[in-house]
């Protein structure tokens, strides 16, 4: 064979080897999700931006009712796997806020898709929670210090010897009525979570507590005092002004709590105040892929130690304008120099 029929035949198999591999990959990736991309390679070109992320539709449209969020003019938001990226500015600072649905996979999932798409600078998480402490009300705002995963659970035998890497026991016996004998339910033993970061590649940490970014922290120690508002409506009104306490701690789990029993088990044993079911997530994928987050909640219900039914519908709304209230004083009092990765 000669020189130039060499050619022509890897030019061939060349040719058929990867005429494949573009089909594929023309097919994979759907048109729709190629267009977005390139509206986020545009929109990054004037990042970087503060995330916001929030839950559910009820804190989203207390937020939006502030009107301190700027749309921007050219390119106002962009969708990605079914969510809502929207761009613009608050009090002045450039911001990319999603809402990310309940529960622990989905406010992973939209930081980690924060994080990678977008230029990114730091993530201020907030939503509403159950409130586990006796000392605080409905209507107040909490910005944990510290929160922990209190979903993790090993699920055990009456008898059973707890699992080395468990912090904490529930043991259902312990409330039986009436007293006495054992629960077929067991006992629950609280586990760690695996966080994976560049302190040890391949190499889990397993924390109980994941902390707060603390410049960040002491940015929001300043806003202690904002006025808040009192009344959900003109005829429904707190019997106290509402106010915002910074370093608190929080558990996060996929349950929504509305029990007595546990609500007190979980202040007693880990001496948290709110009850939220995506904060640890969010705080924990974004301390894992080393940026600066804070998380802040308003106290909607009494989490079952209320006489009667849940208080979510009666003041879920104003402890979210609330929290809506905190966060855009953190946004607007955050000096351009915190807002850095650490």
């Amino acid at each position: 064979m000669g020189a130039k029929q060499a050619v022509l035949l890897f030019s061939l198999i060349l040719a058929l080897g990867f005429i494949p591999l573009l089909v594929f990959s023309a097919q994979a990736i759907p048109f729709e999700r190629l267009e977005s991309l390139r509206v986020v390679k545009k929109v990054n070109k004037n990042g970087p931006f503060l995330g916001l992320i929030t839950v559910y539709a009820p804190e989203e449209e207390a937020f939006f009712k502030t009107g301190v969020f700027r749309p921007n003019p050219r390119h106002p938001f962009v969708d990605l796997s079914g969510r809502r990226f929207r761009i613009g500015k608050v009090e002045g600072k450039k911001v990319i806020y999603v809402k990310c649905g309940v529960g622990l996979v989905n406010a992973a999932a939209a930081t980690q898709q924060m994080l990678d798409l977008f230029d990114i600078k730091g993530i201020i998480h907030f939503g509403i929670s159950g409130n586990a402490n006796s000392s605080m009300q409905i209507g107040d705002v909490t910005i944990p210090g510290q929160l922990a995963q209190t979903g993790l659970w090993d699920w055990l035998k009456p008898n059973a010897t707890m699992e080395p890497n468990d912090f904490a026991q529930f043991d259902f016996k312990s409330y039986n009525d009436p007293k006495g004998g054992e629960n077929q339910l067991g006992k629950v033993g609280y586990s760690t979570e695996q966080f994976y970061s560049a302190a040890g590649v391949n190499v889990p940490q397993r924390p109980v507590w994941f902390n707060i970014t603390n410049n960040w922290l002491h940015v929001a120690s300043h806003l202690q005092g904002i006025k808040l508002d009192q009344c959900a409506n003109s005829t429904l009104c707190l019997p106290e002004k509402p106010k915002l306490v910074v370093g608190l701690k929080g558990a996060t789990s996929n349950f929504f709590i509305d029990n007595a029993a546990y609500t007190q088990f979980l202040f007693k044993t880990f001496a948290v105040t709110s009850l939220d079911m995506e904060s640890s997530a969010v705080v924990m994928t974004c301390l894992s892929n080393g940026y600066p987050v804070i998380a802040i909640r308003g106290l909607s219900d009494l989490a079952g130690t209320q006489k009667g039914d849940n208080t979510i519908r009666l003041f879920g709304s104003l402890a979210a304008l609330n929290t809506a209230k905190v966060v855009i004083g953190f946004v607007k009092s955050l000096p351009i120099n915190h807002v850095s990765r650490f």
